[in-house]
């Protein structure tokens, strides 16, 4: 059986620092906040610095990726987020699908700046939102399809966008799209872990062995079914990660020199299945686990 190398997930490149600092210095110049988290793992993918940074502005949070998450478990995330005052909404933003209830509680949220302007004879001053979030859920995905066309650079990866940018989105509105920032230190490594499964933390430093075999062994326990339909593995499974790795490559005729399973190309095949939605809509954890 292999043994991978326990980790624990650590990435803070200097630019988030940076980003941090942007961040505070920009608030002032924006009407509201606009917190995009992954669906699969609000918790997981909720920086808690940002709810600290951005008190006391308005603050709509987007739950991205909802067509790859558990719908069940996505509705009772949108109550929790409602008991702590906050509007939480389910999203896609790749289809656009929720983002009408996003303007709609947008303008509610700035209805007090809107009237203040139009006292003030500014009735066309655009309304401002800072757009925050971990690498890779979607910011630039979402201020593009509210501006109905590519403004905003994209990809299916961490670390895309790297510099603060406005972008004027129509209907007096304009988005400042700011780089995914994580925090310096994860006090819970089952954060982090959530944060390597779901792609928010780049695979180049990771382990991708051990990260598979960790999701694998929490598959296991949430959700057997998925991966006995998707590898046809043997029930009942292990619940050993490692074991399991094997047993998708052996299934998957993956083999290194003399035979061995190739759990190294097993590990990046599985993991991108699981991203792409292709072991169907999973939660990775529940408000009552966080």
């Amino acid at each position: 059986m292999s043994d991978f190398v326990k980790q624990n997930v650590q990435w803070f490149p200097g630019h988030m620092a940076k980003t941090g600092r942007q961040i505070r210095e920009n608030l002032r110049l924006v009407d509201a906040v606009a917190e995009i988290l992954d669906a699969r793992a609000p918790r997981a993918s909720a920086n808690p610095d940002i709810a600290r940074m951005t008190a006391g502005k308005p603050r709509i949070v987007l739950l991205n990726k909802c067509d790859l998450a558990d719908d069940i478990v996505t509705a009772a995330w949108v109550r929790h987020f409602a008991a702590t005052g906050l509007t939480a909404i389910p999203v896609d933003c790749k289809t656009g699908r929720g983002l009408k209830q996003f303007k709609t509680a947008l303008s509610r949220h700035v209805e007090g700046k809107t009237r203040s302007n139009l006292a003030k004879g500014m009735a066309g001053k655009a309304v401002r939102v800072m757009v925050l979030g971990i690498p890779n859920t979607g910011k630039s995905t979402f201020i593009n399809k509210l501006a109905g066309r590519k403004k905003a650079l994209t990809a299916d990866k961490p670390g895309v966008t790297r510099q603060n940018q406005w972008f004027p989105i129509g209907a007096g509105l304009e988005m400042l799209d700011t780089p995914g920032v994580l925090w310096p230190k994860f006090d819970d490594p089952a954060v982090g872990d959530k944060l390597s499964f779901i792609g928010a933390v780049k695979d180049s430093v990771t382990d991708t062995q051990t990260v598979a075999s960790r999701l694998l062994a929490l598959l296991a326990e949430r959700c057997p079914g998925r991966l006995q339909a998707r590898y046809a593995l043997d029930t009942p499974l292990a619940l050993d990660g490692a074991a399991l790795l094997e047993s998708v490559a052996l299934k998957r005729g993956m083999r290194a020199a003399g035979g061995q399973p190739d759990t190294e190309r097993a590990a990046a095949v599985f993991l991108d299945e699981f991203r792409g939605g292709k072991l169907g809509r999973i939660s990775l954890e529940t408000p009552e686990e966080a």
